[in-house]
């Protein structure tokens, strides 16, 4: 599809994805939802404060898998309950166990908009060109995004990631420090390139090549990967395949595929006003995890090209000959 094209059909994309997307709703608690997640509240403090019964024997560890990063949970279930209790706004679903599921907060129609979006998505990410990949290039990378300075505040970075093909080689990363603490003092390291040692942990795009693209058998595998490395089974399943978005839109089917597996998640609905790291805001689906993480992909309006998400936003992707190499123009470029 041309420019041409693209500017000609923007108006009924326009017009379709605000059809999908759902009527904001009211922050308020309705009487019923207040009253059961009170309810919740006195159980809670009830089982606290009884005696505790004899500990059954430990179960072995599970030893966790690799390729998933875990956020830290945003606050004890009971703490965000309490504040939505005093301040009248729903903090999430319980189950009647009193843990809390993640699904329970999105309704029926809110995931049904949600897995609408997420078909239009992967639908256009099928439709865009594949790359043609040797096994001797690399796949790059562009980000911006925060990161903590030891107690002195927060940087905004830019960083560029060339990682091997096949994963058999070293890569290279490079960061800009925008502004923050370390911006033109002792700890900036602006400009320095840092090499990124051969990875088995890492998703390489052949491995990225090689995932099904049947939804159903890709989710599957995902679910079997990642077993055990978070508080339900869902939400290191949503990471993983956050942490692949980027490169596999070099993958059309493979992108496709995941966007088509994340429809199958529950707790996953739609944010009409979300906004990525660099600060573009888009249309978001937003994933709220059992321990309370929360993440959020964002996509361009338009062409619903993935811009990343809040916590890092993905400015270029493309295939180079070797580390240090930036083409002008290629694949994704979304520079801001």
């Amino acid at each position: 599809m041309n420019a041409n094209q693209r500017r000609h059909g923007e108006p009924a994309e326009h017009e379709e994805l605000a059809r999908l997307l759902p009527p904001p709703g009211d922050p308020d608690l309705s009487p019923g939802r207040h009253r059961l997640l009170k309810e919740h509240l006195m159980r809670e403090i009830t089982r606290d404060s009884a005696p505790a019964a004899p500990a059954a024997p430990a179960a072995p560890a599970v030893p966790a898998r690799p390729r998933t990063r875990r956020r830290p949970a945003l606050a004890a279930v009971s703490v965000l309950a309490a504040a939505a209790v005093a301040a009248g706004v729903t903090a999430g679903g319980v189950l009647d166990g009193g843990s809390p599921a993640p699904s329970a907060a999105v309704t029926a129609a809110e995931r049904q908009e949600a897995v609408r979006l997420l078909d239009r998505i992967a639908t256009a990410a099928s439709a865009r060109d594949a790359s043609a990949v040797r096994d001797g290039q690399y796949v790059y990378v562009r980000t911006q995004g925060t990161r903590e300075v030891g107690g002195e505040g927060t940087d905004r970075i830019r960083r560029e990631d060339w990682h091997a093909v096949d994963g058999a080689r070293d890569g290279l990363a490079r960061v800009d420090v925008l502004s923050g603490p370390s911006k033109d003092g002792p700890a900036d390291e602006s400009g320095h390139d840092i090499r990124l040692a051969a990875d088995p942990n890492t998703t390489t795009y052949r491995e990225l090549q090689a995932l099904p693209t049947d939804p159903g058998a890709l989710l599957e595998r995902l679910y079997a990967d990642t077993e055990g490395q978070g508080p339900d089974r869902h939400e290191p399943v949503f990471e993983a395949i956050e942490a692949m978005l980027p490169a596999s839109t070099l993958l059309p089917e493979v992108n496709a595929a995941l966007y088509r597996a994340a429809a199958e998640i529950p707790g996953v609905a739609v944010d009409r006003e979300a906004e990525d790291a660099a600060g573009r805001r888009g249309v978001g689906l937003v994933f709220e995890g059992a321990d309370g993480s929360r993440s959020t992909w964002v996509f361009d309006r338009a062409t619903l090209a993935y811009l990343g998400s809040d916590e890092t936003a993905v400015l270029a992707v493309a295939v180079v000959d070797a580390p240090g190499d930036t083409p002008a123009r290629h694949f994704g470029d979304r520079s801001v």
